[in-house]
């Protein structure tokens, strides 16, 4: 298979669909699986590619165990290069338009609880005033956390954020999200404080040119990864008996934000989604709580009594 054709459609989600480097690396991946796949089976050149290829790909990941949410996205991955091809008159027809992934059940985000969100980002006072004061990455950290819960950033938006995004005095947010659509979203006053307190400290570890928001120790721009494993010790030492990661406080501020206003288009808006039914999952944590709600308190919802209780059931 042709890799120079793999460079250009590269070089098209870069340059014209102006996708960030993590969704191409994904379409990277998916596309040198599939192509290594076609190898196999002796496919050497795209336009040789047939629907029942792509189906076995499909049909291949399936049986390797890789879940359907992960089908989909090869599926779509193969399809999109397809329609490159054919824009380049590489190719006659798209093999993938046709084929779908197999159903599976989609996984709920996980997310906190407003309690676990409390325990997490103020733990205890005397602690935080502690940690802030013996270290500036502490005030980073607070900041940072604050603000993915306070207005539901994705990691790689928070990592990518420039001071001049940050507007305090207006207590708004402008990020780049997928797509490299930006949104502008609003800043809560707890989040614009820990931002205030980070700010204030922030020219002891910025190199005087970076633009970054958040930086790490060296004074360029924070990594996710190093993000991510801060967080997870955060919630360790503050008693948070759950395997917390970023993204955790991105699903629970949808999640708190849609119990408490039940707006689901404004909610879609601050999260930054394309498509309301990637929004609705949201809608079905709710319900889930509600279920909990009603198993517990209902009378009709309670539990047939063990045999040899001496209580008769309802129903008897």
């Amino acid at each position: 298979m042709a890799h120079d054709r793999l460079a250009g459609f590269d070089r098209y989600l870069a340059a014209e669909r102006r996708l960030a480097e993590p969704t191409r690396r994904q379409y990277r991946r998916d596309l040198a699986a599939f192509a290594a796949f076609c190898r196999e089976r002796g496919l050497a050149d795209w336009a040789a590619v047939t629907p029942a290829a792509v189906r076995a790909f499909v049909a291949a990941g399936r049986r390797a165990g890789l879940a359907g949410k992960t089908l989909a996205r090869r599926i779509a991955a193969v399809r999109a290069f397809y329609r490159y091809l054919l824009r380049e008159g590489a190719v006659s027809a798209n093999p993938a338009s046709e084929v779908r992934a197999p159903r599976g059940g989609r996984r709920l985000p996980q997310t906190l609880s407003p309690d676990e969100v409390g325990a997490l980002l103020d733990g205890d006072g005397a602690e935080r005033a502690d940690e802030a004061g013996s270290d500036p990455l502490a005030l980073r950290d607070a900041a940072l956390y604050e603000l993915i819960y306070s207005s539901g950033l994705r990691l790689s938006e928070a990592v990518g954020l420039d001071l001049a995004g940050l507007d305090l005095a207006e207590g708004l947010v402008r990020v780049t999200g997928k797509g490299a659509k930006e949104r502008l979203i609003p800043v809560g006053r707890p989040a614009c404080a820990a931002l205030r307190a980070w700010l204030r400290v922030r020219g002891q570890l910025a190199a005087p040119d970076e633009p970054a928001a958040f930086v790490g120790r060296h004074g360029r721009r924070l990594g996710g990864r190093s993000l991510q494993q801060r967080l997870k010790r955060l919630a360790q030492r503050r008693g948070v008996q759950r395997r917390v990661h970023p993204h955790m406080l991105r699903h629970s501020f949808a999640t708190h934000l849609l119990e408490s206003s039940g707006d689901l288009r404004a909610v879609q808006e601050l999260l930054g989604h394309a498509d309301i039914a990637t929004t609705q999952i949201y809608t079905h944590l709710d319900f889930q709580r509600l279920a909990q709600v009603y198993d517990q308190a209902h009378p009709r919802a309670r539990r047939r009594p063990a045999s040899g209780s001496g209580e008769r059931d309802p129903g008897d």
